[in-house]
């Protein structure tokens, strides 16, 4: 059986990924699978910068709008549900691109996941436990949990940012269920499943561009309205103490609701952590040997690359 052909198109957050893959897309019969961790939440529209409804209604899009915001979900169950959008999408004689900054939704849904443990809440509300209570004494409750993750598996606390509580808690969560750590597990599954034939495309930005990209951005996002988005959330009841809205944007802007910053000060904090997170997703995706990296004005050179890519003869399994 012929593998399908998939093109990923990824990078940092504001590097144009999105506007890249609608202007082929139309060219090329495309539907397009994303892979943004804050874009599969409903009612979080503009702090995520998500496609309007109009390039909705010309390009069919999958992975936006399938979770509420107090859902959990996780990379296992992304590559489940995208890997479903890819084969309905093929079955409909649509070729697929997938497009993000999400650098483990891409990694699941093209290499796999090790089969780790199931969730145990007892264990994840006992280290929100330890969390809370370090940050009541005054010191950084994030800061405790990524020491104690240093004491167990330090390669993964190394890769870890110290306040992405989410994975931190998870490779806690897989050590103390297994005796093993995560980092261990993952080596042993190597990540080497092949369920598509993949062409990893990665947009490069120069630094100050990139920057300056991210900060009109977020002034865009402001304009468009973003504080009376999160007001409304806060409004139906998700909590601030939600995964989903400690998202970049949400966190910043609910503290400003909540009166412990002017809406200046938020904004310039989430400039700043943008432009961290920004950082960061480079250092992930320089790590992929296997995307082939172009700038936003070699749109001609991509051409030809997916070009050639989705009409060369299929690789079979």
């Amino acid at each position: 059986m012929d593998k399908i052909k998939v093109v990923a198109i990824v990078g940092p957050t504001a590097s144009g990924k999105s506007m890249l893959a609608m202007e082929l897309a139309e060219r090329f019969n495309v539907e397009i699978v994303s892979a943004d961790s804050m874009q599969v939440y409903r009612s979080m529209d503009i702090g995520t910068a998500k496609p309007t409804k109009e390039q909705r209604s010309k390009i069919k899009h999958h992975m936006i709008d399938v979770a509420n915001p107090d859902e959990e979900f996780t990379a296992a169950r992304y590559k489940d549900e995208a890997s479903k959008a890819i084969h309905g999408a093929h079955a409909r004689g649509k070729n697929v691109f997938v497009v993000g900054g999400t650098g483990l939704y891409i990694r699941a849904l093209t290499k796999g996941l090790f089969n780790g443990p199931g969730s145990d809440m007892r264990l994840r509300n006992g280290f929100a436990m330890l969390a809370n209570y370090h940050a009541q004494i005054g010191s950084d409750g994030k800061r405790y949990l990524h020491d104690k993750l240093k004491e167990v598996d330090a390669e993964s606390a190394s890769k870890i940012h110290p306040h992405n509580t989410a994975r931190i808690v998870r490779a806690m969560e897989v050590y103390y269920l297994t005796s093993q750590p995560i980092s261990l597990l993952q080596k042993e599954h190597g990540f080497l499943e092949e369920p598509y034939q993949v062409i990893k495309i990665g947009l490069s930005v120069d630094r100050e561009t990139l920057y300056k990209k991210i900060e009109e951005r977020v002034d865009r996002m402001i304009e468009a309205g973003m504080v009376d988005e999160v007001r409304r959330l806060l409004a139906n009841g998700y909590s601030s103490k939600l995964k989903a809205m400690g998202g970049l944007g949400y966190k910043e802007i609910t503290e400003h609701i909540q009166n412990k910053c002017s809406l200046e000060d938020a904004i310039k904090e989430i400039k700043r952590n943008t432009r961290r997170y920004a950082k960061r997703q480079m250092t992930w995706f320089k790590k992929e040997a296997d995307i082939r990296w172009f700038s936003c004005e070699e749109k001609d050179r991509i051409i030809t690359l997916v070009e050639g890519f989705l009409h060369e003869q299929a690789v079979r399994n």
